[in-house]
């Protein structure tokens, strides 16, 4: 009696097993897009302007930034990350991170790119979700919501 009692809570084990990866996954991606998203969903109080890239180095790009607000000086010591979006002479709306100079693009486009890693982890979640959970729609919904936000997230770049 008692080995068909361990037989029953083995599909409870997989499933929670399952659901703490796919947990995981998910917090990790969210707490990766988060330190950038912050600042572009929350701008109030940051200090926002344009910023023009005069070079590039292996991780980030630097250049001559231009606030909005007229009271405060150009700078040219603002950093950006380096990526497929970030080109030479480009020029790009940013938000400077507070008390740094390092900054995160601005509107759709940074919103969207600053969510990228939570595309991924959804991404990533569908399968353990569809084979693991045995869960399709929601492993469909999963995959759709990361493929969207990664699709939209490259047009808008």
């Amino acid at each position: 009696m008692s080995s068909k009692k361990r037989i029953a809570v083995l599909p409870y084990a997989r499933l929670a097993a399952m659901a703490l990866v796919v947990l995981v996954l998910v917090a990790a991606g969210a707490r990766a897009s988060w330190d950038a998203a912050q600042h572009v969903l929350l701008p109030k109080g940051r200090e926002r302007g344009t910023l023009t890239v005069a070079g590039c180095g292996d991780e980030v790009c630097t250049g001559r930034f231009v606030p909005e607000a007229p009271a405060e000086p150009p700078r040219t010591d603002v950093t950006i990350a380096r990526s497929v979006a970030v080109e030479e002479d480009g020029r790009y709306e940013v938000v400077v991170k507070p008390d740094t100079t390092e900054a995160v693009r601005a509107g759709w486009a940074g919103g969207l790119h600053a969510w990228l890693p939570l595309g991924g982890a959804l991404l990533l979640a569908a399968p353990v979700l569809g084979a693991g959970m045995r869960r399709p729609r929601a492993a469909w919904v999963s995959g759709a919501a990361g493929g969207v936000l990664l699709g939209a997230s490259f047009l808008t770049l």
